[in-house]
């Protein structure tokens, strides 16, 4: 009874519903630009809600998060910018509905997919968050190298026709991925003495530039590119349309919900991980991945908002943020006095449970303003190619400048763009390229930290058979390489062929 007396606070506080309702709401639209991101506008919102009632600060900033992580499918289904690196993945079958003139269906499924997601992430962190985050802890170095090394698996799903082309994105994007001044050893790399890349290259820039401005050079060459007329007649999908995608659903929201309780994992690593698991687990889709394919929306989104419940797990029950939203909140949450730890959940149980709430008020106010102004939205696909296309370059323009004020950002998005136009051009993938760099960090400061730990190359490798997470991990990464292969993929179309003969 006690905990139920925590969890209606916010019903009975009608102000903490509107300030959950002014965040999500917000946060949809401040998502949907290209380089504005829920951080950043939590980060703005700490400073802004100083002198604030803690819950009313906490109700606005989750409202905020939980919005701006569906927004960025807005612009990646529209425009084939993603908003937000969660939201790559998205981009890569939403954007070809939106093509077929089915935006409005897109953005629908999105948007009950995050709503499931977020609900999932919601439980989890109400019922197991001990658990989920006492095996988060028992996550060492070498399997965060492993979790790296899963990643760049993933290649061979990105839209990749060809293995080996999708590997050289992914190497470029390893080798941009290195730019800038050494975590360990404060050497500045292949920064030509220019000082603004000590600080490295900014993965939203490079998103935005090989997305966005790539995809509208490509269609300023290409005079036959029409605007398409969307059908938005249907866009809430029907029961049995979510029915029928609940086991993928709810397997990748588990998914995103683990990744998002990994410190430093997120929900764009989480997204592209479902993504993945999609490709390969779905056997008979309507349409191909990457062609339109709806199990490429339900993965990610429902991924990509099950995150934040995760990433709320370590935060609260250790004090140890799960990505850069929480490590805002968490900032903001010590600003007010309060010590997110282990002992939160006994000293108090009342904000631990007033989050839960205000996560699943935002979870219900997403469903309304995410279904709402779609008609609308899909008229920016209509919009002609001549007024559109330039707009395009506008907002990528402005998103780039937005993450640190910096011109350079607007110069090295520009760069991007040009190198996406080529890629695209000869038939390279983007996306692996916006991975590698993602996933640069991630494996080079593990592999360094496995090696110190334990003194060299064929100490990292054995213990990774004295650990049963590494073992799993390294089972996973085998049968991920061994599905990739042209012997597996010959035996798949021989049994399908015998399948259909019979």
């Amino acid at each position: 009874m006690e905990v139920l007396s925590y969890l209606i606070v916010p019903f009975t506080h009608p102000l903490l519903l509107v300030f959950v309702a002014i965040g999500t709401f917000a946060g949809i639209y401040i998502g949907a630009i290209p380089g504005l991101s829920a951080t950043m506008a939590v980060s703005l919102l700490v400073s802004f809600t100083y002198g604030w009632e803690t819950n009313s600060a906490i109700a606005l900033m989750i409202g905020i998060y939980i919005g701006a992580v569906y927004g960025g499918s807005r612009s990646a289904i529209l425009l084939n910018i993603p908003g937000a690196p969660a939201a790559v993945a998205t981009a890569l079958d939403g954007y070809p509905m939106a093509q077929k003139g089915e935006a409005g269906r897109a953005m629908g499924i999105a948007t009950t997919q995050s709503v499931i997601g977020t609900l999932v992430g919601v439980v989890v962190l109400a019922v197991g968050a001990p658990a989920v985050s006492s095996l988060a802890l028992k996550f060492s170095s070498v399997d965060y190298l492993l979790l790296g090394v899963m990643g760049m698996m993933m290649v061979g799903s990105l839209n990749c026709k060809s293995i080996f082309r999708g590997l050289i994105a992914a190497a470029i994007g390893v080798l941009l991925g290195t730019v800038g001044m050494d975590t360990m050893t404060a050497v500045p790399r292949f920064t030509f003495g220019i000082t603004y890349l000590n600080a490295g290259i900014d993965y939203v820039v490079a998103m935005i530039g090989l997305f966005g401005v790539s995809e509208a050079l490509i269609q300023i060459t290409s005079k036959d590119v029409q605007a398409v007329k969307q059908k938005v007649d249907k866009i809430i999908p029907s029961f049995d349309t979510i029915k029928k995608y609940v086991p993928l659903t709810i397997r990748s929201s588990i998914v995103g919900v683990v990744v998002g309780a990994l410190p430093g994992a997120g929900g764009d690593i989480a997204a592209l991980l479902t993504y993945d698991q999609a490709k390969r687990t779905v056997k008979n889709p309507e349409v191909p991945f990457g062609e339109g394919a709806i199990e490429g929306l339900v993965a990610p989104e429902s991924a990509n908002n099950a995150a934040i419940g995760g990433a709320f797990i370590p935060m609260l029950t250790l004090g140890i943020p799960g990505d850069a939203v929480t490590a805002v909140m968490l900032g903001a949450l010590t600003i007010h006095g309060l010590k997110p730890g282990p002992n939160m959940m006994s000293s108090t149980p009342d904000l631990f449970y007033l989050i839960v709430a205000c996560l699943f008020i935002g979870a219900i106010f997403l469903v309304i303003f995410g279904l709402t102004g779609v008609k609308i939205f899909t008229k920016i696909v209509e919009i002609p190619r001549g007024i559109l296309l330039p707009l395009i370059i506008i907002l990528s323009v402005v998103g780039s400048y937005a993450i640190n004020k910096s011109l350079y950002d607007i110069f090295w998005m520009m760069g991007f763009g040009v190198l996406g136009y080529f890629l695209k051009r000869f038939d390279y993938p983007v996306a692996p390229c916006v991975l590698g760099i993602i996933l640069t960090s991630l494996l080079e400061e593990n592999y360094r930290r496995g090696i110190i730990l334990h003194g060299n190359v064929f100490g990292l490798i054995g213990s990774i058979f004295t650990s049963p997470i590494s073992l799993v991990l390294l089972i996973v990464i085998v049968v991920m390489f061994a599905t990739q292969t042209n012997a597996y993929k010959n035996w798949r179309a021989k049994r399908d062929a015998a399948k259909a003969a019979k």
